[in-house]
């Protein structure tokens, strides 16, 4: 008897996609981010003349889990995210695609000398984890007068 079966060829992309970032992630950095985490959380990283902020997306992890550490001039944030619940217990669904990552988060960085590491502040709304990092007074620019 012959069985037809539909494979959708895009669908690896995603997973071929993370699976060559964490290849060349750890190629690139001297931590161990990648060997120890099942997913990395996207950041953006804006730098201001006075500050630093970095937004993480962590959608399903509850902000207050998130352990944050800035140490030598390295800031490590980890996690985890688990499955979600299902809205009734008896009833599991009937095909699942998952794109999102679940499981040990882990992201460092190594922060410029130009930092305040007393005056780190952060905040999580709606599945993104602000880092505020405050520059110190001596690292920003001054505008010298000129004489005549």
């Amino acid at each position: 008897m012959n069985s037809l079966v539909t494979q959708y060829p895009w669908s690896l992309v995603p997973r071929l996609q993370t699976e060559i970032n964490r290849l060349f992630g750890n190629a690139n950095q001297s931590d161990s981010s990648s060997a120890t985490a099942t997913w990395v959380p996207a950041v953006d990283i804006h730098e201001y003349t006075d500050r630093f902020e970095l937004y993480v997306d962590v959608p399903g992890v509850d902000p207050g889990k998130v352990e944050l550490t800035l140490e030598r001039g390295i800031l490590t944030l980890s996690g985890q995210r688990t499955a979600p619940e299902f809205s009734k217990p008896d009833e599991k669904p009937q095909y699942t695609r998952s794109e999102r990552g679940l499981g040990h988060f882990y992201r460092r960085f190594v922060l410029p000398d130009t930092v305040d590491s007393e005056k780190v502040h952060a905040t999580g709304k709606d599945g993104v984890l602000t880092i505020t990092i405050a520059k110190q007074a001596k690292a920003m620019p001054r505008r010298i007068r000129i004489g005549a």
